[in-house]
């Protein structure tokens, strides 16, 4: 075990990551040339097209040091924020981690949130400068910001380029002389963390995981410890490119394991595998339970697929653990399922997945946090949706969650920032800075406000020169409503949305107003309204399309005119009784793209 070294990358994201990991892998020719593309390890589609990693990957990389075989387990990470769950399982089966920080760009917010991530799991920190080839490479100025981040001595900072490979051999050095070996006793009862596990349509679903005790065998029984299940080992094996079965996979080891399990339920992120023959008492310490932040419904477009649907989501779930899902049913869109999702880019990602992987096409409606609401006689009801607040004249008050965001930017994007969080109704808490050319700004605010679009205009607002990070810090009293949308008097509550009273008007309007371009127009006048409780706030007409009934009449008296138009006057009235508007599908994502 004492030349075992488990490791894993983190950085902000675009730092590098993947690219170093590329370079790795083609250093120790764990990779040969003819296998080799950029970001080798990023399989999925998305993944590429994007340029972001959104799984962590594990690989294992066997490397000579010293006339010594080492073995090291690397594991890359994702570096958005939407995906820090991936990253902190990561770190639980590590002793070691590779701080990347772009030399162009210095420490951003995303660097500083693993940083912490990685010290809570008291892991071996090797801070790396990437990049040190490009021109705006500002060295000495980074290598001050790491020091006063974490207090490392300037010979410690290892420089890299992991575009020429530069510096990959020092790395390499640093991780067998820094990394301490794994702990773990291999004559000990199996102890084996699950951090990750894949569907395959062949061999049913596998398990990854990280063996802190004991030893597990090729074809003995194991046993998942949280959901008490019993398993024939068929496969146990490590993770090269591919996987590589082997006859046994030892204490400190990353390694998979194959049982032909089929249902998705049964396996659980976090749990502990042990053997029958010589099982553990106690489980390991997994992860904390994961929060979503953003709630939105995912509903099939053919009411039929529903049940086709819930598969496909219980085999997502298994590869993307930070999503969780609950039944729902809509009176416009039928059965489907209430998602929680870790940010708008996990959504979208998970929307995207559920298409290519899956080939079901999905509607997804409003996006929303979770509220607490407490009523007159001393309940508490929390709201995930619009459709379980209750009664206004019940509730006695709102709590909403709030964040803690935490925006490193540089000095003369101070005032956008400002103006932007006051306007998402934050305050500012605290204002530093790291260097002359790097301010650190707090902010404590809504989690609602910044659901929407709060992203992409700080992008917008400082020339992508900002990095933003947030974690939650609890509820607070909030005078929140619910906007329902009526078209013709019926409501939609696929379009509800729970909004501060303060925007509703202004939000209202631009809904009604974008309704009206996508609601086909019909033989009936529409109303599209938008309503908190009894009162309207905004209303659009959708004109009816009408025949012009008079065209016959040629000159002849008005009385004749009249009566045709009385005719038709009463002939529409009839059909908006019964009429029935269709919203279409675009309707339920352009509520997403509001400005």
């Amino acid at each position: 075990m004492k030349h075992f070294r488990n490791f894993c990358i983190i950085a902000h994201i675009d730092h590098g990551k993947s690219t170093l990991a590329d370079r790795l892998l083609e250093f120790t020719h764990t990779i040969n040339q003819r296998e080799m593309q950029n970001q080798v390890l990023d399989d999925m589609d998305l993944e590429r097209e994007k340029g972001i990693t959104i799984k962590s990957h594990a690989i294992q990389i066997n490397y000579q040091y010293q006339h010594q075989e080492y073995i090291l387990n690397l594991i890359d990470t994702p570096g958005h924020v939407d995906f820090s769950y991936e990253v902190s399982r990561a770190l639980a089966a590590c002793e070691g981690a590779l701080l990347l920080i772009d030399a162009t760009q210095g420490i951003q917010a995303q660097t500083i949130s693993n940083l912490y991530l990685a010290i809570d799991n008291n892991l071996e920190i090797i801070p790396v400068l990437n990049k040190i080839d490009m021109e705006g490479a500002m060295i000495a100025e980074v290598e001050d910001q790491v020091i006063e981040l974490i207090g490392c001595k300037r010979e410690e900072i290892l420089h890299a380029s992991a575009k020429t490979g530069e510096g990959v051999e020092e790395i390499l050095h640093a991780i067998v002389e820094r990394i301490p070996p794994p702990d773990g006793d291999p004559e000990k009862p199996l102890q084996a963390l699950i951090f990750d596990s894949v569907f395959n349509s062949f061999r049913g679903i596998i398990v990854y995981f990280r063996i802190f005790n004991g030893v597990i065998h090729s074809g003995e029984k194991i046993r998942f410890l949280n959901t008490g299940k019993e398993y024939l080992a068929d496969e146990v094996g490590v993770l090269k490119l591919g996987m590589q079965p082997k006859k046994l996979v030892g204490a400190g080891d990353v390694g998979y394991v194959i049982t032909g399990i089929k249902t998705a339920t049964e396996v659980k992120v976090g749990d502990t595998l042990t053997t029958v023959a010589n099982p553990s008492r106690e489980s390991i310490h997994g992860f904390k339970e994961v929060k979503p932040m953003v709630f939105a419904g995912i509903f099939p477009i053919n009411t039929d697929e529903f049940e086709e649907l819930r598969e496909c989501m219980e085999k997502l779930q298994l590869n993307d653990a930070s999503l969780t899902f609950e039944l729902e049913t809509s009176q416009a869109l039928g059965f489907g399922f209430r998602c929680g999702f870790l940010g708008m880019l996990h959504m979208e990602i998970v929307q995207e997945r559920l298409e290519r992987e899956f080939n079901q096409t999905v509607i997804t409606t409003v996006p929303n946090v979770s509220f607490i609401a407490y009523t007159t006689n001393g309940e508490t009801v929390i709201v995930n949706n619009p459709a379980q607040m209750p009664d206004p004249s019940r509730i006695d008050r709102i709590e909403e969650p709030y964040i803690r965001a935490q925006i490193i930017s540089k000095p003369e994007y101070i005032g956008n920032i400002m103006n932007l969080c006051i306007g998402k109704r934050g305050t500012l808490v605290y204002q530093g800075y790291l260097t002359t050319t790097r301010v650190e700004l707090g902010f404590e605010m809504p989690l609602t406000e910044i659901v929407f679009d709060f992203y992409d205009r700080l992008k917008s607002q400082t020339r992508g020169y900002a990095s933003f990070d947030y974690h939650p810090i609890g509820y607070r009293e909030s005078d929140i409503a619910k906007m329902d949308i009526l078209l013709n008097g019926d409501r939609v509550d696929a379009l509800s949305a729970l909004i501060h009273k303060s925007r509703a008007q202004d939000f209202g309007r631009k809904l009604c107003e974008k309704l009206k371009e996508l609601v086909p127009r019909q033989q009936f006048q529409i109303a599209i309204q938008a309503a908190i409780g009894a009162k309207i706030i905004a209303r659009e007409n959708i004109s009816a399309m009408r025949k012009d009934v008079t065209a016959k009449c040629y000159g002849g008296d008005i009385s004749r005119k009249r009566k045709l138009l009385e005719k038709q006057k009463e002939g529409k009235k009839r059909m908006k009784q019964i009429g029935n508007v269709e919203v279409p599908q675009e309707a339920f994502l352009a509520v997403l793209k509001l400005d």
